[in-house]
C-alpha cells in the first residue's frame, strides 16, 4: 500500500539551526528520500514535516520545488509533491547509461589525472572504509557516490559530468538500498576495493571492466524490490 503521509523519524526531527536555510532543508529532504523514511509515493505533509524542521512552509516548498527539479519529487495536482516511484524499466535504463558513462570516465581518467587527483579519490575511498566498518550507512553512501562522481570528474568532460550528475541525483534511493544487508554491503565494499586499486595503477581496461561488473551487479541488487 502506498503511503499517504510523512511521518519524520526522531533522528529526522531535529530543528535546523545555523545552516544556510535553502540548502540545509534540501539536504535534510533528500536525504529521508534516500533513507527511506518519506518512501516512493509518499505525500510529502508540509505542516508536519515545517514543525518537525523548525521552517516555516516558503522555504519548505522551495526546497521541494528544488527536489522535484532534480527528479526526486513529482508536483501532482491535487495531492501536493509527492516523492517520486521509478519502476523496473526506469531504473535499469537509468542503470544501463550509468554504465557506459563512467566506463567511457574510467578510460579518459587513467590517462589524464595526475597523481595528486588519483590520491584524493583514494582519500575518499579511505573514508568510505572507515564509515563501513563503523556502520555509518549514510555517510558510507555519500562517500561511495562521490568516488563515482570523482572518477566521472576526471574524464574533464562537463556534458559527461553534467548528464552524470542527473542520473546519479534520480537514482539516489536505490543506489542506497543496494546496500542493504551484511552480504549485499561487503560485496559493494570489495568491489570498491578493487575499483581504486585499478585506477592507482591507470589500468583502464581493467577499471572499465570492474565499474561495468559492479553497476551490473547494482541492479541485480536492487532489482527484485521495485514496482513493475
Amino acid at each position: 500500500m502506498t503511503p499517504v503521509n510523512a511521518q519524520p523519524s526522531p533522528e529526522h526531527s531535529a530543528r535546523i539551526e545555523r545552516q544556510p536555510l535553502h540548502d540545509a532543508i534540501v539536504s535534510r529532504l533528500r536525504d529521508m528520500i534516500i533513507e527511506g523514511h518519506l518512501a516512493p509515493g509518499t505525500r510529502i505533509n508540509e505542516g508536519q514535516i515545517g514543525a518537525a524542521l523548525g521552517v516555516s512552509r516558503t522555504p519548505l516548498r522551495e526546497a521541494i520545488k528544488y527536489l522535484a527539479s532534480e527528479g526526486l519529487v513529482d508536483l501532482v495536482p491535487s495531492r501536493g509533491a509527492v516523492v517520486k516511484t521509478f519502476g523496473a524499466k526506469e531504473v535499469r535504463d537509468m542503470i544501463d547509461l550509468i554504465r557506459s558513462l563512467e566506463q567511457f570516465a574510467a578510460t579518459r581518467a587513467c590517462e589524464l589525472a595526475t597523481n595528486n587527483d588519483i590520491g584524493g579519490i583514494r582519500e575518499l575511498h579511505d573514508r568510505m572504509i572507515a564509515c563501513y566498518h563503523s556502520g555509518d550507512r549514510m555517510q558510507y553512501y555519500k562517500l561511495n557516490q562521490a568516488i563515482h562522481s570523482g572518477i566521472v570528474a576526471l574524464a574533464d568532460n562537463a556534458a559527461l559530468s553534467d548528464m552524470h550528475g542527473v542520473l546519479q541525483t534520480r537514482l539516489k534511493r536505490i543506489r542506497f538500498i543496494g546496500h542493504e544487508g551484511p552480504e549485499k554491503w561487503a560485496s559493494a565494499v570489495a568491489e570498491h576495493e578493487e575499483m581504486i586499486a585499478a585506477l592507482e595503477a591507470r589500468d583502464a581496461p581493467r577499471l572499465s571492466a570492474i565499474l561495468g561488473h559492479h553497476l551490473t551487479l547494482a541492479w541485480e541488487r536492487v532489482k527484485d524490490g521495485l514496482p513493475a
